[in-house]
Parts: structure tokens; sequence; C-alpha cells
């Protein structure tokens, strides 16, 4: 069974294709720029990489471009199209329906009822989704929802304290997402410490970034909440705020309700505080300059998610690992530094010279760590990869 998974956003199409029978990635690429004349496509099979240029109108066209790629007969890997058993799709929010589905009608009515909830997400994905299948129905369409992976969350961490019909009848109750990416957190940490009853803090750290504590592989808490708005500061959302700031400040701006929200969730976050942009190597450089404004996002970046941390630390009664992933929890190091400052008591200490060298997979924690540290990049498109084999076997 091959799976090819696709990352949409407004103007990309990013893909790998996975051959579920023999467990492996076969290929993978993109395209950039879609809608102009000068689109950038990329194609890798194994060492083999290919670039072109060319119109690319839209993202089903984008989708057939792919299978054109994958199955020209010089550097394609598959002999005909057929050979696709699925195109499978992160979602975003389906508030009322979650878990992994084949798209339906009632599935994109679904997204569209949250898109208020997820308005930088569900659109591209609804209006992708409803072209791939107008031009191919004949591969079928897998949603994996990002909110499925925190469906193990006990109500006490689950419910705001909010009237209660909120909750039940208009779906405001803390979702959570990031879902693939902590899935496969989960998933890899038990491989590598050979276990599987793990107590685990997964810190998806980029752009967008979330906390999620993971129970012997099961979400119990994460950051993000009735939207992904909430959490962390975001590189241009705003994360946790207080709802009561709104009155006083649409008086004092002169903007509507909507202008205020449009603000929280794009120039807000790190971009807000900062002034400098929302790419944390930018403000990293102007902090080491001197610029005020950009120290004080770092400190309240990682300050938040020090909060996070603590607070999953008492919810699991402490933990085996703690695992940063994402751009950011990846490639950071000065980043991980701040998160695990002055945690000696508690167990965690960073060794500083594995953490400066990290690379790819790598164990960053001290010897006398009581707590495992690991950088681990995340593979989301595996994971829904499998999710999506999993559903077509029925």
């Amino acid at each position: 069974m091959k799976i090819l998974v696709a990352n949409l956003g407004s103007t990309s199409f990013k893909y790998r294709l996975f051959d579920m029978d023999g467990r492996r990635q076969l290929a993978r690429g993109g395209i950039e720029r879609i809608g102009s004349d000068q689109s950038h496509c990329v194609l890798e099979t194994g060492d083999d990489r290919r670039e072109t240029t060319r119109h690319v109108p839209d993202q089903a066209e984008a989708v057939r471009q792919c299978l054109a790629q994958l199955t020209d007969p010089e550097s394609g890997c598959l002999k005909e199209a057929a050979e696709v058993s699925a195109i499978a799709l992160k979602a975003v929010h389906g508030g009322r329906i979650t878990g992994v589905q084949r798209v339906t009608p009632e599935v994109l009515a679904a997204m569209e009822e949250m898109v208020p909830v997820a308005p930088a997400h569900n659109p591209p994905y609804i209006a992708a989704m409803r072209l791939l299948g107008e031009r191919l129905p004949e591969i079928p369409l897998v949603a994996a929802f990002e909110t499925d992976f925190h469906r193990t969350i006990p109500d006490r961490n689950r419910y705001y304290a909010v009237p209660y019909p909120w909750a039940e009848d208009g779906l405001v109750r803390r979702w959570g997402f990031h879902g693939a990416s902590h899935r496969y957190i989960a998933t890899r940490a038990a491989e590598l410490l050979g276990r599987d009853d793990l107590r685990v803090i997964s810190c998806h750290l980029g752009g967008s970034s979330s906390l999620c504590a993971i129970r012997n592989g099961q979400s119990v808490a994460t950051s993000m909440g009735f939207s992904a708005q909430g959490g962390l500061p975001q590189n241009n959302r705003a994360g946790d705020f207080d709802p009561f700031a709104l009155p006083l400040i649409m008086q004092r701006t002169g903007k509507s309700l909507s202008e205020v929200l449009s603000d929280l969730a794009s120039q807000s976050g790190l971009l807000g505080l900062s002034g400098v942009s929302g790419d944390i190597r930018d403000i990293a450089e102007a902090a080491e300059k001197g610029n005020q404004r950009a120290r004080l996002a770092l400190d309240v970046y990682t300050g938040s998610a020090r909060q996070y941390l603590g607070a999953y630390l008492v919810e699991l009664g402490g933990a085996d690992a703690i695992v940063f992933t994402g751009g950011i929890g990846e490639n950071r190091a000065a980043i991980r530094t701040a998160v695990c400052r002055d945690l000696e008591e508690l167990g965690i200490v960073l060794d500083p010279e594995l953490n400066q060298a990290a690379e790819g997979e790598a164990k960053i924690s001290s010897r006398r760590s009581r707590v495992e540290i690991w950088v681990l990049p995340t593979n989301e498109e595996l994971i829904v990869a499998r999710l999506a084999a999993r559903l077509l076997e029925g």
C-alpha cells in the first residue's frame, strides 16, 4: 500500500510518498509559489534531486503534477498513479468530527463550522480537498485531524470553567493540536527508551508551539486549547490571553472585534512583542545586539514553555523524558537551555556540550540527570501515512 501525504499551504504543496508494506519513504518533494508563472517544483527519490519551474495554477494541479513526477519513466518511482491507495492530509480542526476520516461532504461541513476558530488553517485545506475530490475522484482522500491524539485527555484537563452548555453545545473545550507530532514523539521515545509505560513531556517548539504531557503513549494534557491561538506565544499569534482585555482595547484603538482578533492572530506573539520578526532567528540576533524588546520576546516565550513544563511535571508526577522537537526545538540550543534552566533539584540537567552539538536524534541530558532529555526531529507525515493506512485496512 502506497500513501501520498500532502502538506498544504496557501501557495505551497509539499508531499512524501510512503510504501507502507515496506515501511519506507519512496519520495518527497513539493511545489512553491502555486498560482504564479514561476512555480518551483522539486522531486527527491533516493539520492536523485530534480528541480523545475513551470506554471501551477492551484493545489489540485499541484497534485496532478506531483503524480506526473512520480510516474515519470526516468525519475519516478511509480509505474502508474493508480498505485497510490490514498492521498492523506493533516486536518486542523473539525470540531464535532475528529479522528481519521475519509473526506466527505459532512467532514468538509464540520471543518467549515470551525473556520472562525481556525481562520489561517481550515480555509486552504477545505478548498484544496474540494479541488482534489473534483479533479482526482479516483483516489480516496483521507483527513487525519490534529485533535485526534488528544481525545484521551481527561475531562478535568479538557473542560474550561465556563457555562456547561458552552462546552456541550458550543464545543468550547480544550481540543489540542500538533497531534501528529506529539504522537510521533510518544512512539519514538518508547522505541528509544525501550518502554511503553513512559511519562514524556513533548515540547513541539516552532513557528507554532505546544507542549503535551504523555503517559503510556497517550495525551493527558496539552497547552493549546479551543483553538491553535492558545498556549505558548506563537510566531505571530498571542497565545494565552485574558478576553476581558478586548473591550478596553476596542475602546482605546477604535477597532472592531474582528480587527482586534485579527491583530491577536497575525500581529501578536513573538512578532508583536519584539517588533522585529516572528522568526526566532531574527529575534535572537536582535537580542544579541542589545534589542530589549527582542530579549523580552525570548524571555516571555521560554517563560511560557517553563510554566507548562512545570505543570506537566506535576500532572505526570515527574517525567522519564523531556523531548524537544519542531524547528525551534530541534535547532535552537539556547532555547533548550533557557527552558531547562535551574531545574537540577527536579532531576533535569542538560549537558551543555551535548546540547550545543546536537544534530538529528540526540540525547542531551547530563549523566547526573534523572530525566532523559532528547532532541528528536518529528515526522508528522509518517504518522499521517500510518493512520491513513490503518483506516483503509478497515
